[in-house]
C-alpha cells in the first residue's frame, strides 16, 4: 500500500498586493485567472499553461523570505529567457546545475517572490 502523491496541485504565496502582482503573472508569464471562493481576504487563483496552480493570498506589509522559491519547468530556456527579456524581465543568463546537464536561471515577481525557470536534463 503506501501512501502514493500526485504532482503538485498548487502553490500558494503571499504578497502585499494582489492587484500589483497579478498582471505580471497573467501578462506576462501567460497564466490564466480561475475562479475562486470568496475567503474574505483579497486572492487570486491563477494556471499555468503547463496545467499547475498557483494561489495568490494577500498579506498586508508581506516581505518575501530569502531563497524561498517554485520552479516552473521549461523546454528550452535559452527561449524562455530571451521571451522574458523582450517583455522587458530582468533575468539572468542560465547556469548548469551543479553536477548535471540540467539549467536553471531565477526572476522575482513584482512581490518579490523568486521563481526558477528548470530545463532539466
Amino acid at each position: 500500500m503506501g501512501l502514493k502523491l500526485g504532482a503538485v496541485h498548487h502553490v500558494s504565496i503571499n504578497v502585499a498586493d494582489v492587484e500589483a502582482v497579478a498582471p505580471f503573472y497573467t501578462n506576462i508569464l501567460g497564466m490564466r485567472v480561475l475562479d475562486r471562493p470568496n475567503f474574505g481576504f483579497a486572492g487570486r487563483w491563477l494556471r499555468s499553461p503547463g496545467g499547475g496552480e498557483l494561489h495568490l493570498v494577500e498579506v498586508k506589509g508581506w516581505i518575501p523570505p530569502i531563497g524561498q522559491h517554485w520552479a516552473f519547468k521549461v523546454d528550452d530556456i535559452d527561449a524562455a529567457v530571451a521571451e522574458l527579456r523582450a517583455r522587458g524581465v530582468e533575468i539572468d543568463d542560465p547556469k548548469f546545475i551543479p553536477g548535471t546537464t540540467a539549467r536553471q536561471t531565477f526572476i522575482q515577481d513584482p512581490a518579490g517572490n523568486m521563481i526558477e525557470l528548470n530545463q532539466p536534463s
